[in-house]
């Protein structure tokens, strides 16, 4: 059973005095924009929502998901005191084995991210078998990812 997990405890988070001072980073894939695009606004919604500034949520477009990694690569490293970076795709399932690959690239590159580096790395990547799985989990009945990537980087940033 896949659950909603947009509706968090946000007394998990710390207060806006904290995250008012942090930055975080989006990178987010164009391809399959109508997911991605509203995903990223989910996440920048629950950055605002609890406090970080706007001007505190720094943006990348990449063309695709496999470009998610380099993007957070960049980020990290041209932008200085990322609280986390959230990378934001979706790769839904055609007929051809692209989609393994697609999947398998961005999360070893995500990994190798976080196994490496000192700024948190978010996978907000959905991998699905079709348009309608992607659809609801960007706003939808299984609510929107973006939010949970959000909600994660908040967290990961204050370990």
């Amino acid at each position: 059973m896949t659950t909603d997990l947009s509706k968090y405890d946000a007394n998990q988070l710390p207060n806006a005095d904290v995250l008012g001072r942090q930055r975080y980073g989006i990178v987010v894939a164009d391809w399959n924009s109508e997911i991605t695009y509203a995903m990223a606004q989910g996440a920048i919604d629950t950055f605002l929502k609890h406090g970080v500034p706007e001007e505190n949520i720094e943006i990348c477009h990449v063309p695709g998901t496999v470009e998610l990694t380099f993007g957070a690569s960049r980020m990290i490293r041209e932008l200085s005191h990322l609280s986390a970076v959230i990378v934001i795709g979706c790769v839904i399932q055609g007929e051809t084995p692209h989609f393994d690959y697609v999947c398998q690239s961005v999360t070893q590159g995500v990994s190798m991210l976080n196994a490496k580096g000192d700024v948190p790395v978010i996978f907000s990547v959905l991998t699905v078998l079709n348009q309608q799985q992607a659809l609801d989990r960007c706003g939808g009945k299984l609510g929107n990812k973006g939010i949970e990537g959000a909600y994660t980087a908040i967290r990961m940033a204050n370990l």
